[in-house]
């Protein structure tokens, strides 16, 4: 029952004891007038919050997944599923950091009412409708009833994406796997041939040459692999000259990793904090919505590429993605992670700079003045 009880309604309870105790000790009949006014008003505020409410709620969000910017509603239904007509009753809605408030009149018997509303799409987020409750009380605010009808239902705002061209993000140019340096008995890319040893598989054994040679000689190869591509992006704030530029990188990553994805290349997509799904391209970016720049974190690039990499398969590609204020020996300390069969590609959002392709150490790096040019800039390059 104290639950009902608002801070003002709180207040004025001590207000009214005090207002007694001061009247009893000094003898004032006019604070204990205040007094009994003030108790008077709680008593009263009392009816204001009984009474049943047999409501069945409902909320509606079209599309539930939008690309920032675009238009999205949401429906509130109220269906009164008692057996006579409803009351009138205040519904409250939190969307995303707002609150919606409703006046729902009354309703007759098995009817229903709706509204309508609009949901702020202009930043990329996880927007979170819900739940709705309904509010009774008196109009002083003294005691306040709250009941929750419904649970909370999330809207995904995806991030502006850049549309690439097929196999272009994955960066592979051979459909059976990329060419390692490491020497194999068993694979598809010849490399030499060697003198039979003991336990080497008949299979192996070129017949012409050992024929020729009149000694066994055995086939080794270069090993192949399939392409397994690494996506982090960093999100220490501080590498990061505005809010923009920092939605620009997000844009990138969101970019890179759909297209990937529909090149059915493996790929694992990962921030500082966040571990993203990569099954579809939908799940990537609903995963992206919850991105946010990091106030405090991993102050180093390579540290972050290390942690997202302990995690991951060994990749053969790995894109960095980072800020204007990353210093460029940041992207290039990530060569220390990997070995030399692996190539590093580091993407630097910088807002309204001319995009341009250079070379750091063993690194390519990719300055990407503005979304629409991604695609140009990807297509140019050659790891």
């Amino acid at each position: 029952m104290t639950s009902l009880i608002s801070p003002v309604g709180w207040l004025v309870l001590a207000a009214s004891g005090v207002s007694f105790a001061l009247a009893w000790a000094l003898g004032w009949i006019e604070l204990a007038f205040v007094g009994a006014t003030l108790a008077a008003a709680m008593l009263i505020a009392i009816p204001f919050v009984f009474g049943p409410l047999r409501y069945r709620v409902g909320i509606e969000l079209q599309p539930r997944r939008v690309i920032a910017g675009e238009r999205a509603l949401g429906r509130l239904v109220v269906h009164n599923a008692g057996d006579a007509a409803s009351v009138p009753s205040q519904l409250e809605l939190p969307v995303g950091q707002g609150l919606a408030e409703f006046v729902i009149p009354t309703i007759a018997a098995g009817a229903e009412h709706e509204e309508l509303f609009a949901v702020p799409t202009q930043r990329r987020a996880v927007i979170v409708a819900g739940p709705a409750t309904s509010v009774r009380g008196d109009q002083l605010g003294l005691l306040r009833r709250e009941v929750r009808w419904t649970e909370p239902v999330d809207l995904f705002v995806h991030p502006v994406t850049a549309r690439l061209k097929p196999s272009a993000a994955g960066l592979v140019r051979d459909l059976e796997g990329e060419v390692t340096k490491t020497i194999t008995d068993n694979d598809i890319s010849f490399h030499a041939l060697r003198a039979y040893e003991p336990g080497d598989a008949l299979r192996n054994v070129h017949w012409r040459t050992s024929a020729r040679t009149g000694q066994l000689m055995v086939r080794q190869y270069e090993e192949t692999r399939r392409s397994q591509l690494l996506l982090v992006q960093a999100t220490t704030a501080e590498h990061y000259a505005s809010d923009d530029e920092f939605e620009l990188a997000v844009s990138m990553l969101a970019s890179l990793g759909v297209q990937v994805i529909r090149d059915a290349t493996q790929l694992e997509a990962a921030t500082d904090r966040l571990r993203l799904g990569t099954a579809t391209p939908t799940a990537l970016l609903d995963d992206t919505c919850r991105i946010a720049p990091r106030e405090q974190g991993p102050g180093r690039i390579r540290d972050v590429v290390r942690e997202a990499a302990r995690r991951a398969a060994a990749p053969s590609v790995v894109i960095v993605i980072g800020g204007s204020l990353a210093p460029l020996a940041e992207f290039r300390a990530v060569e220390t992670v990997f070995g030399s069969d692996t190539q590093i590609l580091a993407f630097r959002a910088e807002l309204g700079a001319p995009s341009r392709i250079t070379r750091v150490g063993e690194s390519t790096v990719v300055t990407v003045g503005a979304l629409d040019e991604l695609s140009r800039l990807v297509r140019r390059v050659r790891p």
